[in-house]
């Protein structure tokens, strides 16, 4: 499971690289490198920011804020903010430049969870990382440029995927596999329609 936490990013970024419809390179794939692993050093050594305590509120709390979400939606918010004051140029890539980002996230928790083995933060946390990386700009473009149902369809579900991913890890934890297992296929969906729209705009 801890190789599975060390590999599941980088690989999943390779495949996302084949079925992606821009041929060329993301914008900031250094910048994504650089400050990923300034991220994953600083929270490796400072620890946590939320507490959690039992099975309630808490580490449904720490799940988004630790673990599942926030290290996600981070580099979206960084990548679309040094966007906007031109740091970077070329075509943008939120997924790109977020899964480059948590590659030194997941290598450095892999390590720090290994002695764990426990599958919710070896297993399901590197999946969750990449639904939220590769579903959050899929809706965010739909939300953007679609059609008017889309939009609103899409933009609903960039507000509800992140609490969604949260939930998930607390259904997960708590071992409630039934109400886990239909929110963790929810919760991926955007990112398989991703990948499927990118694989089928590459034909």
């Amino acid at each position: 499971m801890s190789l599975f936490c060390f590999l599941w990013t980088p690989l999943f970024y390779l495949f996302w690289r084949s079925v992606s419809p821009r041929e060329e390179s993301g914008a900031g794939g250094v910048w994504a490198l650089l400050l990923g692993s300034i991220a994953a050093l600083f929270q490796f050594f400072f620890g946590a920011l939320v507490r959690p305590g039992g099975f309630g509120f808490s580490r449904w709390l720490s799940g988004a804020i630790d673990l599942a979400v926030l290290p996600v939606l981070i580099p979206l918010l960084v990548y679309l903010l040094m966007a906007a004051l031109r740091i970077i140029a070329g075509p943008l890539d939120f997924t790109d430049f977020a899964l480059l980002w948590i590659i030194p996230m997941g290598a450095l928790r892999a390590v720090s969870w290994s002695s764990r083995g426990d599958p919710v933060l070896l297993v399901l946390c590197p999946l969750l990382w990449t639904g939220i990386a590769g579903g959050l700009p899929f809706l965010g473009a739909i939300a953007a440029g679609g059609r008017l149902f889309a939009r609103i369809f899409a933009a609903l579900g960039l507000l509800v995927l992140p609490f969604l991913a949260a939930t998930v890890y607390w259904a997960f934890f708590r071992q409630e596999l039934e109400l886990g297992f239909p929110l963790l296929v929810l919760s991926l969906a955007p990112l398989i329609a991703s990948c499927i729209h990118g694989a089928l705009s590459r034909r």
